[in-house]
């Protein structure tokens, strides 16, 4: 089956990346998976050829390694060529101050990833639910200006 959707997860965790992974092949929603270990690399990627689409979706932790979550996602939004793709943030992170700044800094969504691996499945799950059925999106996306 061709994917029809296109996610990148950016974090530095090999395991947690493995984990998304996994849950988006049991997921309904035929996806490609893009990494990249930290956000200084995800920008390359969308902004260079290495990217074999744009992402529909992307997964990002915070606590990277060269450019955080945070960095990154203030730069994406900056960006008027990215600003649009929506960004939820998958972090170990239950401090209400990285919640708050994460949505300040535009996110579309924060989870704090469970411990449990059966209720880490359910939460990408939902996200993939609400982002590829649940809500209206246009037919392309277009830059913010």
């Amino acid at each position: 089956m061709t994917p029809q959707y296109h996610i990148m997860v950016v974090d530095d965790a090999v395991g947690d990346v493995q984990l998304v992974k996994l849950a988006v092949a049991e997921a309904p929603y035929p996806c490609a998976v893009t990494t990249a270990g930290n956000g200084r690399e995800a920008l390359d990627k969308l902004r260079g050829d290495d990217t074999p689409s744009r992402p529909d979706l992307i997964f990002l932790d915070l606590n990277m390694p060269q450019m955080n979550g945070k960095e990154t996602l203030k730069e994406l939004k900056s960006d008027p060529d990215l600003a649009t793709i929506p960004v939820v943030v998958l972090s170990t992170s239950a401090v209400d101050r990285d919640v708050t700044a994460s949505y300040a800094l535009g996110a579309s969504g924060y989870i704090t990833k469970p411990m449990d691996m059966d209720e880490f499945f359910q939460a990408v799950r939902r996200v993939e639910e609400y982002w590829f059925n649940t809500v209206r999106r246009p037919l392309k996306l277009l830059s913010a200006t």
